[in-house]
């Protein structure tokens, strides 16, 4: 590259670094911003086109176009070049703008003097703000380096992450993360929580983007290298792998770290007026790109080996370590993109609330959220990039919304929400020890969830009258490697010690779908949630189901025993699952152990075709639960991760009631004791409906108990079957409305 280009490169780099520096009105130090660079790069026009919401760009600073189109040129993603820049991320170079596909012509801009179009995305770690443009009458192709050139410029301009005020108004510019941001995302665990925000990786803070001597950023960047090199290669050499794909994951991170391309192109960037952390960050932000549109779903899983490294070089860079210094405050909201069970439970209780960019209503995160009763919001998308340690911070974990930084008023309202259900947990406390009686003299037994040790105190607390399910898979989610039978039969046999002889019901190990073990090779399935999951990976695997068995009967030492296979979706399936428990307990007898007093074998029926099953099935099973979560979604065709879809579909919709009613009748046909369990069970409405539709026992998590006997000991499920029925030949599509309307006349 020739020396000419370096310095003019690192002299736009060094103006546009002052100007950013500058003080000044948020408009006219954007345009400040424009003018400079069309005087750089020697073009009539430089426009920013920067996201008013996801699906539209805003003209919103130029030199050369009509000033009167500020603020009002907008255009779809994908429309023009400017959308179909920001639409791939990728540049359009052209030296004939109007014969380009996809040209869309503005007349209020006026640039149909102009033939000349470079468009580059403005972008930071795969999100994308806008698209920087320079137009010029002269019809010719921008060189390779002014097409890099830009590109730089337009990452520079990425760090600005006051940008969106530009947006609409161009008002003033905040101060960055100072201001009130809201975030919507989904409802990963019901609740809400005040707090401050502590991160679970904190964000490298950038602040040297332009560079003066590139020698030395050099230096410093191959120095970081090396360093980064040895802390992975002592990771690795630590780390005890028995399984071959883990062994190839760990050797793919090492080949990213030894990369001669990343540290070249890295080096380019700092020839060209990048500091190292700039560098890095650009060279992350590429990679990124590109991987997130490569059709291989292995190579798009490699996206957070990239970020990791990424980081971890950055921080090395910075100085930023991960021992910062900063103290946990005392009332901490995790903020994280993702976050491991182990991880999860390594903070315990001591977290009120739990924000994840990514994750899932299923997730490990969420599993363990559950257990430890901590409200939690998925998918809130860039908040790690926006909070920052310490920030004052509100999860509505039951509308899936966060709060960071809110005003006064919000923060307010928001206090006045947790008191009310404060006051509402001292009221159902008072019910702890009466039974949960409806008005009409029915009993409807309320258990509780769990997947943890510690979960179990809330038998006592919450009044629940055993535990109707527990989940056996977060001992395999948290490990490294498969846990030992022994390690297994201790924890099973604390469980029931704790339980204090209240009946306990062990599903057995439910993986697969989104929940994938650490050592479990990655099963690229299309459509997961009906994969390789639950009872039929426990078939095709027969020694863990048998070591898992095992545990169960050695840890019941005589006592009665209770377990339940999860997704059974046909006869057949619950036959062979009976047959390894008897099989096992024939096995255990022979060896000389004791043998539980009593073994109940159920089923959780999660698939609508159970309900269909023969005769011979409900006689069998001593037991079925209804899992609510999944069997809704399967009923529906509604996958309860897509928020487009989910709430289209109500748990009370007459035609989903009436599967249950059937359940219901052919469990009673045969005398089989039938359960509910999940979500909709915890809530009082939800369950007043079932408890109406037949079912007598639900299963909840323990935070839920009060509520639902609160409000299940005030009315008469006759009654509640009557307005039911009413609603239903009335043609409604949902009898919510109608029960609502009943229980407020209730009073």
């Amino acid at each position: 590259m020739p020396e000419r280009t370096e310095s003019e490169s690192r002299k736009l780099l060094r103006r546009l670094r002052d100007t950013l520096a500058e003080a000044g009105a948020g408009q006219e130090r954007l345009d400040r911003i424009t003018h400079l660079i069309a005087d750089s790069m020697r073009t009539e026009v430089c426009s920013i086109y920067l996201f008013r919401d996801p699906d539209t760009l805003e003209l919103c600073a130029t030199e050369g176009l009509n000033p009167e189109a500020v603020h009002k040129t907008r255009m779809r993603l994908g429309e023009g070049l400017v959308g179909r820049v920001a639409r791939t991320a990728t540049p359009v170079n052209t030296g004939n703008a109007p014969q380009e596909r996809g040209f869309r012509f503005m007349p209020e801009t006026g640039e149909e003097i102009y033939s000349s179009f470079l468009g580059v995305p403005i972008q930071r770690l795969g999100e994308r703000l806008g698209v920087l443009v320079v137009q010029s009458r002269e019809a010719r192709q921008f060189s390779e380096d002014e097409v890099y050139g830009l590109e730089v410029v337009a990452m520079v301009l990425a760090e600005m992450t006051e940008l969106g005020a530009f947006v609409g108004e161009g008002e003033s510019l905040p101060s960055p993360h100072k201001h009130p941001v809201l975030f919507r995302g989904l409802t990963g665990q019901e609740g809400a929580a005040e707090g401050q925000v502590w991160l679970h990786e904190p964000r490298v803070v950038v602040t040297n983007l332009v560079a003066d001597d590139p020698k030395a950023e050099v230096e410093r960047l191959r120095s970081a290298i090396e360093k980064l090199r040895v802390s992975v290669d002592d990771m690795l050499n630590r780390a005890v792998v028995t399984d071959k794909d883990q062994m190839e994951i760990l050797q793919t991170y090492r080949m990213f770290a030894h990369s001669r391309g990343w540290m070249r192109r890295m080096e380019e960037d700092i020839a060209r007026g990048l500091s190292a952390e700039a560098a890095v960050e650009k060279e992350q932000s590429a990679t990124r790109n590109r991987l997130q549109q490569a059709p291989d779903a292995y190579l798009r899983d490699r996206l957070h080996d990239l970020d990791d490294l990424s980081n971890r070089l950055l921080r090395i860079l910075t100085g930023q370590g991960g021992d910062t210094g900063a103290a946990m405050p005392a009332n901490p909201v995790l903020v994280a993109r993702n976050i491991g069970p182990g991880e999860l439970l390594e903070y315990g209780r001591s977290l009120k609330g739990i924000v994840l960019e990514e994750g899932s209503v299923g997730s490990h995160a969420a599993v363990v959220a559950r257990a430890l009763a901590v409200p939690l919001v998925i998918h809130a998308g860039r908040i790690t990039d926006e909070a920052l340690n310490g920030d004052p911070v509100l999860v509505d974990g039951d509308n899936g919304v966060v709060h960071l930084r809110p005003e006064d008023s919000v923060a307010t309202a928001f206090r006045d929400k947790i008191a009310m259900q404060a006051k509402a947990q001292e009221r159902y406390a008072s019910l702890r020890g009466l039974p949960c009686e409806t008005l009409c003299g029915t009993r409807v037994g309320l258990h509780m969830n769990a997947g943890l040790m510690a979960d179990l105190p809330s038998l006592e607390g919450s009044g629940a009258e055993g535990v109707g399910l527990f989940r056996t898979e977060l001992q395999f989610l948290i490990r490294n490697q498969v846990p030992k039978r022994g390690e297994l039969a201790a924890l099973y046999a604390r469980v029931l010690d704790a339980a204090n002889g209240r009946r306990v019901v062990f599903r057995t190990l439910d993986i697969g779908s989104d929940k994938v073990l650490p050592y479990m090779k990655p099963q690229d399935e299309p459509n997961p949630a009906m994969g390789w999951r639950a009872i039929r990976l426990g078939l095709d695997k027969p020694g863990v189901m048998r070591m898992q068995l095992q545990a169960l009967i050695r840890a019941a030492n005589g006592r009665p025993l209770t377990l339940m296979f999860p997704f059974v979706a046909q006869f057949e399936e619950h036959v062979q699952g009976r047959d390894h428990v008897l099989r096992a307990l024939d096995a255990e007898g022979r060896l000389g152990h004791p043998l539980p007093e009593r073994v109940e074998i159920g089923a959780m029926l999660e698939t609508p075709s159970l309900a269909f099953a023969p005769r011979q099935f409900f006689e069998m099973a001593d037991f079925i639960s209804i899992g609510g979560n999944d069997l809704k979604q399967f009923f529906f065709a509604a996958d309860r991760e897509n928020e487009r879809v989910r709430r289209r579909y109500d748990s009370l919709n007459v035609s989903f009631l009436s599967l249950i009613e059937q359940i219901v009748a052919r469990c009673a046909e045969v005398d089989t004791p039938l359960s509910f369990c999940g979500e909709d069970a915890g809530r009082p409405i939800e369950a007043l409906c079932i408890a109406a539709a037949g079912v007598r026992t639900l299963s909840m998590r323990p935070a839920s108990i009060g509520p639902v006997k609160h409000l299940l000991r005030r009315v008469d499920l006759r009654e509640a079957r009557a307005v039911i029925a009413e609603a239903r030949a009335s043609g409604a599509q949902s009898v919510r409305s109608a029960v609502v309307d009943w229980l407020v006349r209730q009073g």
